[in-house]
């Protein structure tokens, strides 16, 4: 009987030892990955399946996570194809994440549908900030103003109305001067669009932006001057009478160790707008992944704005990315949306951390829907013009969509010496903020401008494709107080113009004869083989006088098929832009003369950028058919 017992006994322990066992947390590690080039995904969720026990992957991709001996780890962010992977015996599980379009563009869908936000409940004056300590002394922050965040959201966006560019005749009006553009929020701001099954805005289709967002194969700078410049000419793909001009230029590219020492304003707008999962937490994983290039020699310091505005991390060297990070992830939306507080906070830390002969940049982050204080397009203008005097550059990074406002934005980029992007989904924010890391955030040449002097021996009339909102006065080109667009390392510019050649029946509005003076050809201008002379200014970064180069182009009558795969390319884009805005002058251009001229100049396409415009071109050849 007493060794029945025992046994019994010993059983019980045996079983209650076993259960303990199973009972004990095991350490899984692991890095989440792109399946689609293989870089770090910082920002995606993990979490223990029926459980809210979870964590974040950092910088670099990687996580840490206790979990049971048993059970499943769900992976998942917006615009990623969600994961479910079984813990097994291995205490290290990697996962590549797939791009999920479809899943990004029901979020997209929905978010114009929203019938109710959350309530925002434990702000703090304004700025909801998980486990922030105390603000920097003698910024003050105001309570909230009331808010509809149990309001229902309508589609609010704004852009500014664009007036297509006209043919002008060169012998009554031969220069034409603009600013360069390199910013590219346009064409992922209509992707967004057609991703979700609608055609964009015509005001929100840009078509310099839809053309600069790709990368050309051109020759990097030889010389003093920090860009080379690169020039073709030939048929134009929508009307063969008519002859188009490819002009670009290519930023000298410099290696990221030899870039000068950033001193970085991270300008994050925390109001209740951006409580989203496409606006805040986008946001946050955007700066992560940008946090990951910083160097020790970088500085960056966080400003968050919403009823008012208020400093959360001071100045902190790059090497610190904890800190940095465990910032970024305190940060909660709730509030109104104070803009004009926060950039004069921005750029007054930024001033105060100044780096001489660095690279001192706000980079500002939020969806332009200011409602506070200094709110009007004109009082921005002003306040940015204002700011760019103490030697900062901006970058306005965009989020969201319902109540995006995209003319904001774009102004302040404009004014503010800087550049402007739209993320639309982590690929994005790989792009602007990791791939092209140095032409983003290092500008190399300010202020450039182009004056484009026509030959009216050999041009009857003219037009510049896009840069609508760049164009310039004959005489800003040599005014070197005129503000114009900034280059930065890497990047490369292209400008498009069409031509009617002389000698060519084309409709055009012309001018009349003037009463007091006569317009005449030179002589000289009959016997040249030149067609134009291309004229570029631009400064240093640090300096306030241009520097002129000029570049004569003469029209050699290559074939259309002949051309370099830069121009087809070009070409394609622009022509996909003139067919969404419904242009004049695109003639009987359709989406299937896109796809072909698109196709037989996709090019290497390290990245995939230009087969996601193909695949895209399809997608809305699609929707036009219904």
């Amino acid at each position: 009987m007493m060794l029945m017992k025992k046994i019994a006994l010993s059983l019980i322990v045996l079983f209650l030892m076993g259960s303990a066992l199973s009972a004990q947390d095991r350490t899984i590690t692991g890095k989440v990955t792109s399946a689609d080039d293989g870089s770090n995904l910082p920002g995606v969720n993990v979490v223990l399946k029926g459980t809210t026990k979870g964590t974040v992957t950092d910088y670099q991709g990687n996580y840490i996570l206790q979990v049971p001996g048993k059970g499943a780890l769900i992976f998942s962010f917006v615009g990623l194809a969600t994961q479910e992977v079984a813990i097994g015996i291995s205490n290290r599980i990697d996962v590549a994440m797939q791009s999920d379009v479809k899943q990004l563009s029901e979020v997209v869908v929905t978010g114009y549908e929203h019938a109710e936000m959350k309530s925002i409940v434990g702000s703090v004056a304004g700025i909801r900030i998980r486990g922030a300590g105390k603000l920097k002394k003698g910024f003050h922050l105001g309570a909230p103003a009331e808010d509809s965040w149990n309001q229902p959201r309508h589609n609010t966006e704004e852009y500014d109305g664009i007036n297509e560019n006209i043919f002008h005749e060169a012998l009554k009006n031969p220069l034409s001067t603009f600013s360069i553009d390199v910013d590219a929020a346009s064409y992922s701001n209509i992707r967004r669009f057609i991703s979700s099954g609608q055609r964009p805005p015509k005001d929100a289709v840009r078509i310099e932006e839809m053309i600069n967002y790709f990368n050309y194969e051109y020759d990097q700078p030889k010389g003093d001057d920090p860009f080379s410049i690169n020039t073709e000419i030939s048929s134009a793909p929508w009307n063969t009478k008519h002859k188009l001009v490819h002009i670009g230029l290519q930023g000298k590219n410099i290696a990221k160790e030899n870039l000068p020492p950033s001193n970085l304003v991270f300008l994050i707008d925390v109001s209740g707008s951006m409580d989203d999962p496409i606006k805040l937490p986008l946001l946050k994983t955007s700066f992560k992944m940008l946090v990951g290039q910083m160097r020790e020699q970088d500085r960056v310091a966080i400003v968050v704005y919403a009823g008012a505005a208020g400093l959360v991390l001071p100045s902190t060297a790059g090497a610190d990315k904890k800190k940095i990070l465990e910032a970024l992830d305190n940060l909660e939306a709730g509030g109104s949306t104070a803009g004009g507080a926060g950039i004069n906070l921005a750029y007054s830390v930024a001033k105060e951390n100044f780096i001489k002969n660095g690279n001192n940049r706000v980079i500002l982050a939020t969806d332009g829907d200011f409602n506070v204080g200094e709110s009007s397009n004109g009082g921005m203008e002003r306040l940015i013009e204002e700011k760019r005097k103490d030697g900062i550059f901006l970058t306005a990074l965009g989020f969201g969509m319902g109540n995006y406002k995209d003319s904001k934005m774009e102004i302040l980029a404009d004014k503010g010496n800087g550049n402007y992007f739209y993320i639309d989904s982590i690929l994005e924010a790989q792009k602007a903020l990791v791939n092209e890391f140095g032409g983003t955030l290092f500008t190399i040449a300010k202020d450039v401008k182009l004056q484009i002097e026509f030959n009216p021996a050999r041009v009857k009339a003219y037009r510049l494709i896009g840069y609508e909102n760049r164009l310039l006065r004959s005489e800003d080109f040599n005014d070197d107080r005129k503000d114009a667009g900034e280059l930065g390392s890497g990047h490369s510019v292209t400008a498009l113009y069409e031509i009617i050649p002389v000698g060519v029946e084309s409709e055009f509005s012309t001018i009349d004869d003037l009463k007091y003076q006569k317009n005449k050809v030179d002589a000289s201008a009959s016997s040249s083989k030149e067609i134009m002379t291309v004229k570029f200014r631009y400064k240093k970064p640090d300096g306030d006088v241009s520097k002129l180069i000029v570049h004569p182009l003469l029209d050699e009558n290559i074939a259309l098929n002949k051309t370099s795969e830069n121009f087809k390319w070009s070409a394609a884009v622009a022509g996909f832009g003139m067919l969404l805005r419904e242009s004049e002058y695109i003639k009987d251009f359709q989406y299937e003369d896109v796809l072909q001229l698109a196709q037989n100049s996709k090019g290497k396409d390290a990245d995939g950028y230009r087969i996601e415009f193909i695949n895209m071109v399809k997608s809305l050849t699609a929707i036009a058919l219904r």
